[in-house]
């Protein structure tokens, strides 16, 4: 494997922490209680961590609670300085914690290198937004007195953070709100906590003080979470996940008023005009739909095509599909790992055959891969029906289908014709049509001739049933920060 670490596998995961992160201590779960982590690639069994209880997560909430006064008050370059700290640590481990992610994720080595630099960006560009919180002082319009507008901490927040990005999604929550002054609680994905778990020991090295940021891991989400929403000191919950599961935090949150940030699901339409650059738009596809195994909210769900160009542009992506190296993705030039567990194979698998069932072509892939691991190959599917489960579900693996439209009016219909509106992509060489797009698509992100759009200076964030609020950019510490307005009359 190219690039990789110095350090063994074996040598990696013994120095990943195994028990909860409270109040700045490492301690057991109550009673002991452990869950396993596996090799998505392999089925073994790589760690035994701590399997956190209600009673871990109150105490999780009291250390929270206990140093958010004094956490706010520390002064925003102290602040951006640990973060600038943790920055340099992360990049220094940068293979490392590649590596720790493609054995508990499965994606392929150089991707996971791809993350650390992404997810570390959020740690940099935070750093630099801890100094310019800024307010406004002038006098009002009357001329009878000044006003004056304040920034504070919004207050202890409770992160929730997904599988399939371990660290990127934990750093763009953790970064803004040490930034901000908020204390954090943050509980990653049952499937891939170790990322985390080795994130917070550096953390904890970089110098952030105890009972600031503590992690609790659990296969019990369903009731140690509530402990922690249902708790009149919690201000604030970060949740990066499904449509299904942010509607019901949205419903807990709803009861102590909480400021909240979803990033939900994703129905991505990719969107292929005849006057396009086809190989570009073929690249740009190769990114967006098999960036991380297909298993992400950005990736593209619904490839449409323009009737004129849609065969040359459905064979040039097969022909790359069929050449890409399956594996685990620490073997060399591997470019597809195994998704994350059975279900998501058996999911896969039904969305080809539903579009094989209403008249799809299956050009390669297709099916699920013995052996071994959770691998299913992917797959390039032509003359996909608008009625097939690709127009209304998130397929969060590497199928992807070719959708023909006949005008640019048919296009945004179809395209905006879903509940989700998380991000678009469209190919064109029309600056006019380009620019309509941008104002008729229905989401929250868009890639103009580009497959790949995340960056921590950009506001991630969609719009109807993809969530609320944004993450990155100048907008991700706005999420912690809540406004106060001062009048003082004059003399």
């Amino acid at each position: 494997m190219k690039g990789k670490s110095v350090r063994s596998e074996k040598d990696i995961l013994a120095s990943v922490p195994t028990q909860l992160f409270i109040g700045g201590e490492w301690v057991d779960a109550e009673g002991g209680k452990t869950l396993t982590v596996s090799d998505p690639a392999t089925g073994e069994h790589l760690a035994t961590i701590a399997d956190a209880s209600e009673s871990d997560a109150k105490k999780a909430m009291d250390a929270a609670a206990s140093v958010q006064e004094s956490w706010g008050n520390t002064a925003p370059r102290v602040r951006g300085e640990i973060l600038r700290k943790a920055w340099e640590l992360l990049i220094e481990r940068r293979d490392d914690f590649a590596l720790l992610m493609t054995m508990e994720m499965g994606k392929p080595f150089a991707e996971a290198q791809g993350e650390v630099t992404y997810g570390g960006e959020f740690l940099r560009w935070f750093s630099e937004e801890a100094v310019r919180i800024n307010g406004r002082y002038g006098s009002n319009p009357e001329g009878t007195g000044t006003m004056v507008v304040s920034k504070r901490p919004v207050g202890p927040s409770f992160l929730i953070t997904p599988w399939n990005f371990p660290l990127a999604m934990a750093t763009r929550k953790i970064a803004p709100a040490i930034a901000a002054g908020c204390t954090a609680i943050i509980k990653p994905a049952e499937l891939t906590p170790l990322t985390t778990l080795a994130f917070a020991a550096l953390l904890e090295e970089a110098g952030v003080p105890k009972g600031v940021v503590s992690v609790i891991t659990t296969s019990r989400s369903r009731d140690v979470s509530p402990v922690i929403i249902q708790d009149s000191r919690l201000r604030k919950i970060s949740f990066t996940g499904s449509t299904q599961v942010g509607k019901v935090l949205l419903k807990q949150a709803a009861d102590n008023v909480l400021r909240t940030s979803m990033e939900l699901g994703g129905n991505a339409p990719f969107i292929v005009f005849d006057d396009a650059n086809i190989d570009k738009a073929v690249d740009g596809v190769m990114i967006a739909k098999f960036r991380n195994i297909g298993q992400a909210c950005t990736a593209a769900n619904r490839v449409f095509v323009q009737k004129g160009v849609a065969a040359e542009f459905s064979k040039k992506v097969a022909e790359r599909v069929a050449a890409m190296k399956i594996g685990r993705g620490t073997e060399d030039g591997v470019s597809i790992g195994p998704l994350i567990d059975e279900k998501a194979v058996a999911s896969s698998q039904a969305f080809v055959d539903d579009a094989v069932k209403l008249g799809g072509t299956v050009l390669t892939g297709g099916k699920r891969i013995d052996g071994p691991g959770t691998f299913f190959e992917p797959t390039v599917i032509s003359n996909v029906h608008a009625d097939t489960r690709f127009m209304c579900e998130e397929i969060f693996g590497p199928v992807l289908g070719v959708i023909e439209f006949d005008t640019e009016e048919d296009v945004i219909r179809m395209a905006n014709d879903t509940e989700y509106g998380l991000i678009s992509y469209a190919f064109t060489n029309d600056l006019h049509r380009g620019q309509r797009l941008i104002e008729k698509l229905e989401t929250g992100m868009m890639g103009l001739n580009t497959g790949l759009v995340s960056n921590a200076a950009g506001p991630f964030g969609g719009v109807k049933q993809s969530g609320v609020g944004r993450e990155g950019s100048a907008e991700g510490i706005e999420e912690y920060l809540t406004t106060k307005y001062t009048f003082i009359p004059n003399a």
